[in-house]
């Protein structure tokens, strides 16, 4: 059987955890989390990077440092998966969903300005596939309007646009290192912070409302509640297994992007002929090969494909179904204009088995049976 997924190992993450264990601590803000918040600040080029226990907290994280409360609205997609609406729903807010790309299946930024109205209080993109949103209006449409803009980048480690780190252009931006991701901690993510001033207190709502880490740093003799807040530290022997990753986050990223491209080389013919569609990486952007997909014809079609590779031990998944047509989405968002695209173009995906050490042959062995199945 060909998973889809084999979370990520390099072979030092045992060593590094048992490290953890012998450096008595295995809390939060040991040796590796701080290692991995360190890297992370240096490859995007944020002014801070705080590591916490998922990507959803860190944006929870975000949606608290920007005062979120009842009666606001955010936009985002409605092509996401629940936690970028559950951090604004928490707080109160009001999703408020616009339609996506065909291209990149990303939220459309033509469409974002019909959206906003006095009661909206930020923007979120979500970077499907590691393949950025169109930024730079993004961040216009916000300034022009007084906007923040957090950025769900749970898929971008590694990915940029225009030269800019994802995560690293909003306000701030959400990491996630779920097990399926390119780099993995298990359960865990990173919130960045793009100016100093919002650091510290980031660092008190991690710290369950406390300065606690201005004491650990020395630059006060006790410290005390100050601010709401909760627990969002990772163990740092989750960071001690992220750590051996992010090591190698350059081999890793060469692994995945060369199955990414061989993929898309080997099915470029079937796009040619008008039997699929492949994913459309636009020209200012960098991607970071996260994930593989196909477009069939309709919804009927992808059953039928997904059936098929099964029965030939190969295991692929599709993704999501939009917020705005489900239960929560109903009670706590809305749809501001017409769904065009996002639930059609969501019933056509099927994601390929992609991770880090997948052999070529069994790549081959995919796309050969994706050929097999359309003659």
């Amino acid at each position: 059987m060909i998973n889809f997924n084999i979370p990520p190992y390099t072979g030092k993450e045992t060593e590094y955890m048992a490290r953890a264990i012998q450096n008595h601590k295995i809390s939060g803000d040991g040796e590796f989390t701080k290692k991995c918040n360190a890297w992370i600040t240096e490859k995007t080029g944020v002014a801070g990077t705080l590591l916490t226990t998922s990507c959803t907290h860190a944006t929870e994280m975000a949606a608290l440092l920007s005062k979120i409360r009842p009666g606001d609205e955010v936009i985002m997609p409605s092509y996401t998966f629940v936690s970028t609406a559950d951090a604004f729903v928490l707080r109160g807010a009001t999703a408020v969903f616009v339609d996506i790309r065909p291209d990149t299946m990303n939220m459309d930024e033509k469409l974002i300005e019909a959206a906003i109205t006095d009661k909206t209080k930020a923007i979120v993109p979500v970077h499907y596939a590691g393949v950025a949103c169109e930024m730079d209006t993004i961040m216009d449409i916000a300034k022009r309007h007084h906007l923040l803009v957090i950025e769900d980048a749970a898929q971008g480690v590694m990915s940029s646009y225009k030269g800019k780190a994802l995560g690293s252009i909003g306000d701030y931006g959400c990491f996630s290192f779920h097990e399926t991701k390119n780099y993995s901690m298990g359960e865990g993510g990173a919130l960045l912070i793009r100016d100093p001033e919002n650091i510290e207190p980031a660092e008190i709502i991690r710290e369950k409302g406390t300065n606690r880490s201005k004491f650990f740093r020395g630059q006060i003799d006790k410290y005390t509640w100050v601010e709401a807040g909760s627990s969002y530290l990772p163990s740092d022997m989750n960071a001690a297994y992220l750590w051996a990753q992010l090591e190698m986050a350059q081999e890793i990223y060469d692994d995945r992007m060369a199955t990414w491209n061989l993929y898309y080389r080997e099915l470029l013919p079937l796009c040619q002929d008008g039997r699929i569609e492949l994913p459309v990486v636009p020209e200012d952007c960098i991607h970071n090969a996260h994930m593989f997909y196909i477009k069939a014809k309709d919804l009927e079609e992808r059953t039928a494909l997904i059936r098929f590779l099964k029965e030939n031990e190969i295991s692929t998944v599709f993704h999501y179904i939009p917020l705005h047509g489900a239960p929560a989405g109903k009670k706590y968002g809305r749809f501001h204009g017409e769904d065009v695209y996002t639930t059609k173009e969501s019933e056509r995906l099927t994601r390929l088995p992609l991770y880090y050490g997948l052999e070529p042959e069994k790549a081959l062995y995919v796309c050969e049976k994706i050929k097999e199945f359309y003659r």
